[in-house]
C-alpha cells in the first residue's frame, strides 16, 4: 500500500524518500522526507491507522501555517463580531512570534506554553494572557470542526492556564460617595457629576451609560432600554428614584442623546474628581461593582440583580458582589 520513491537532484544525487499510501476509499496520502527510516515509520504508522479505522487526514493541517490559519480566522470570524479590534491585535501578535511560521499539524502544548510563559514575562496581566489563549484555542475549534483539519488536536486544552489574581473589591467607603459628588459638581465636565450618581444606581458599564438616547428612556415606566451591550444581549434596566432625578436634570438634546461624552472623557473627568476629592484607588468600573453589591443589600435574589446588571453567569455575578461584614451582621439581628 505504501510505496517508497528517492528523490534526486539534477545531479543524480538522491536529496530524499517521498512516500505515496494508495488506498480504495481514503484520499492518496504523500509525503517527503530526507531521510528513509522516516519515511518508511511515516508509511507504516499511516498504514496502521488506516487499518484500524482511526486515521484522520491531516495534509491540510501540515501544510497550513498558523500565520495562514490567522489569517482566514480574520476573514472568516473575527470580521463579524461585534468589536473585532481588539481580537485583530491579538491575531497581529501572535503572528509576529516564531510559532506562527510552524504547522498546525505540528503545534504542540509546549510550544503554547512556551508563547504564554513569553508573555507573562513580557509583563502582561494572567487575564490578558489567557485571552490570547482563548482566540488561539478557538482558532483550532474552527480548524476542526468547519475547515476540515479534524484530525488535530487542540493544543491549548493541554496548557496550564495562568491563575487569576483575586477580583478587585473595592467599594465606597466612609464619606467617599458625598466627597466624590462634591468633587464632580466642580469639574470642567458638567455631566460627570449625574453620570457617577447614574452608575451607582443602575450597574451600568461606562460604554452603555454613554450610548443611552432618550427614545430608550421612559421616565414614567422609569426604565432604560439598552440594545446593544457587551454581550450582544439587550435589556431593560429599571431606574430608582435618584436615578430619574439625575436624568430629569438633564436637557434633551437634538441629536438624541442623553449624555455628550465619550467613554475616555469619563475615565478623565472620574480621575479627576478623585484626585480633588482625595481618594485612592478607585476605577469607574468599581462604581459597578458598588452598584451590585448594593442590589444585593436592598434585598434582591441573584437572577433580579442579574436581570439588572446583564451578567451571564452566576459566577460572573459573584466578582462583582463585595457584601459588607457589617451590613449582613444587622440582618442577623
Amino acid at each position: 500500500m505504501a510505496t517508497i520513491t528517492a528523490r534526486k537532484d539534477q545531479d543524480g544525487i538522491v536529496i530524499g524518500y517521498q512516500v505515496h499510501i494508495r488506498k480504495r476509499g481514503f484520499p492518496t496520502q504523500t509525503k517527503t522526507f530526507r531521510a528513509k527510516k522516516d519515511a518508511e515509520a511515516w508509511g507504516r504508522v499511516i498504514e496502521s491507522s488506516i487499518e484500524r479505522g482511526i486515521w484522520r487526514d491531516q495534509s491540510e493541517a501540515e501544510r497550513t501555517t498558523l500565520k495562514e490559519a490567522l489569517d482566514r480566522y480574520l476573514d472568516e470570524v473575527t470580521c463579524h463580531k461585534k468589536n473585532g479590534k481588539p481580537e485583530q491585535y491579538k491575531i497581529r501578535r501572535i503572528q509576529s512570534l516564531p510559532m506562527s511560521q510552524m504547522f498546525l499539524a505540528n503545534i504542540r502544548g509546549r510550544d503554547v506554553a512556551a508563547m504564554s510563559a513569553a508573555m507573562t514575562e513580557d509583563g502582561l496581566s494572567a487575564n490578558t494572557v489567557r485571552l490570547y489563549l482563548a482566540v488561539l484555542s478557538h482558532l483550532f475549534k474552527v480548524a476542526r470542526t468547519e475547515w476540515g483539519m479534524e484530525a488535530i488536536s487542540n493544543p491549548v486544552e493541554s496548557v496550564r492556564k495562568p491563575k487569576l489574581p483575586q477580583g478587585r473589591d473595592r467599594r465606597l467607603v466612609g464619606d467617599e460617595e458625598t466627597r466624590l459628588l462634591d468633587a464632580c459638581r466642580a469639574d470642567e465636565n458638567q455631566d460627570i457629576r449625574y453620570i457617577v450618581q447614574f452608575a451607582i444606581e443602575t450597574a451600568m458599564r461606562r460604554a452603555e451609560i454613554c450610548g443611552l438616547r432618550w427614545e430608550n428612556v421612559s421616565l414614567s415606566g422609569r426604565t432604560a432600554l439598552l440594545p446593544d451591550t457587551k454581550n450582544g444581549t439587550a435589556r431593560r434596566v429599571p431606574l430608582s428614584s435618584d436615578a430619574l432625578f439625575a436624568l430629569s436634570t438633564l436637557p434633551r438634546r437634538l441629536d438624541g442623546q442623553v449624555w455628550d461624552v465619550k467613554p475616555d472623557n469619563i475615565t478623565r473627568s472620574f480621575e479627576r474628581a478623585c484626585r480633588r476629592a482625595g481618594i485612592t484607588g478607585l476605577t469607574f468600573h468599581d462604581l459597578r461593582h458598588e452598584a451590585t453589591s448594593r442590589l444585593f443589600e436592598k434585598g434582591l435574589n441573584p437572577m433580579q440583580v442579574a436581570a439588572i446588571t446583564g451578567h451571564k453567569t452566576l459566577q460572573m455575578l459573584k466578582r462583582y458582589t463585595h457584601l459588607r461584614a457589617e451590613d449582613l451582621a444587622k440582618l442577623l439581628g
